[in-house]
């Protein structure tokens, strides 16, 4: 069961770590999958162009700053839209700005935070829940090996059975990729891309990770149609202060998004109280061309930096800073018992 706090964050009780991050607010146990299909080598022909690198080096000129973002009309709270740096530092260089904006029609801040993609290389962790199956190299807790560059980390997206996708991780398909499908894309190095499966992204031999959810979000820059249609397609929620199967669920929900701009920046977004419309609003204010839905309901979205005290210190839940209070916390990708896919975002080794 789910209780609401005055400040509008829902505190689980053990009852529900069972629940879903949606389709299906609670879920009985992991999802097992096959990994004896082979995904396609077909590349997209279609997909807009970004900033590339050659194979086997790293940029070395970071993104330019992002700027600040204007709030939408009718909403008055101080300080919205204004970046502020966030986590360790790259060769000396913000990685991570953060914000917060309250979306069209809302009343409750939403964070939002972006990374510069020349500075920092994304990693997919698997889960025995999220995408099921393994056991996988990459998967919680972070090893120390990894906290030594580790600037933030967040969710996933749903369980595989209701992420209407597919899963390619390690070598292997975990689910089978679907044409359409929003896709996460992590190519060798750490370069990133985000699109519909088939037509903005597809597989070549150097992708290293597909994490698919849904359909597209955002694409050419604005909200799909279907953003704007029946909320139910994006995921079973949560009530307003329960998760259990006997309370109707609610639009305005906790939900999470990722999305690329076109300068190649990753952008995330979080809120307690989105519709999806609304979701799709904030990550177009922030510059997004393409966008996907994540995790939503309250117990999953988690987005964290981590900013040690020695320019090559270990990451560690006590020098972890939460984007907005979500009832996960920065120990959360430490733990071991965490069975839902991640996305880690670690400095790159400018000139090595």
């Amino acid at each position: 069961m789910c209780v609401m706090t005055a400040t509008g964050v829902f505190v689980s009780l053990a009852v529900a770590m069972l629940a879903s991050g949606c389709g299906g607010v609670m879920h009985s146990g992991p999802h097992v999958t096959s990994s004896k299909t082979t995904p396609s080598r077909r590349t997209s022909a279609t997909a807009p162009s970004l900033p590339q690198m050659p194979q086997g080096t790293t940029p070395s000129t970071p993104l330019r700053k992002p700027a600040d973002l204007a709030p939408f009309k009718g909403t008055h709270a101080a300080g919205q839209g204004i970046w502020r740096a966030a986590g360790r530092r790259v060769a000396a260089t913000p990685a991570v700005y953060e914000t917060t904006l309250v979306p069209p029609g809302g009343s409750q801040r939403a964070g939002i935070a972006w990374m510069d993609t020349h500075l920092l290389a994304a990693r997919l962790y698997s889960g025995s829940e999220s995408p099921g199956g393994g056991p996988y190299r990459y998967t919680a807790p972070i090893h120390p090996s990894s906290a030594r560059d580790l600037v933030a980390a967040f969710n996933g997206g749903f369980k595989m059975r209701a992420a209407k996708g597919g899963y390619y991780t390690e070598g292997r398909v975990i689910d089978r990729l679907r044409r359409g499908a929003a896709s996460l894309v992590i190519y060798a190095g750490g370069r990133v891309d985000i699109g519909a499966w088939g037509s903005d992204v597809g597989m070549s031999p150097r992708v290293v990770a597909v994490r698919q959810n849904l359909e597209p979000l955002v694409a050419g820059g604005r909200p799909t149609p279907r953003a704007g249609a029946d909320w139910h397609a994006w995921g079973s929620t949560c009530g307003a202060s329960s998760c259990a199967h006997s309370v109707p669920g609610i639009e305005h929900q906790w939900r999470t998004a990722l999305g690329i701009t076109s300068q190649g920046a990753l952008v995330y977004t979080q809120g307690p109280a989105l519709d999806p419309q609304q979701l799709a609003a904030l990550l177009v204010r922030a510059g997004v061309i393409r966008g996907m839905e994540l995790d939503i309901n309250p117990s999953w979205p988690i987005f964290a930096t981590y900013d040690p005290p020695r320019a090559h210190g270990l990451a560690t839940p006590s020098n972890g800073h939460l984007l907005t209070a979500t009832v996960r916390r920065p120990d959360t990708f430490f733990d071991a018992w965490w069975a839902r896919d991640f996305v880690t975002m670690s400095a790159r080794h400018i000139g090595h």
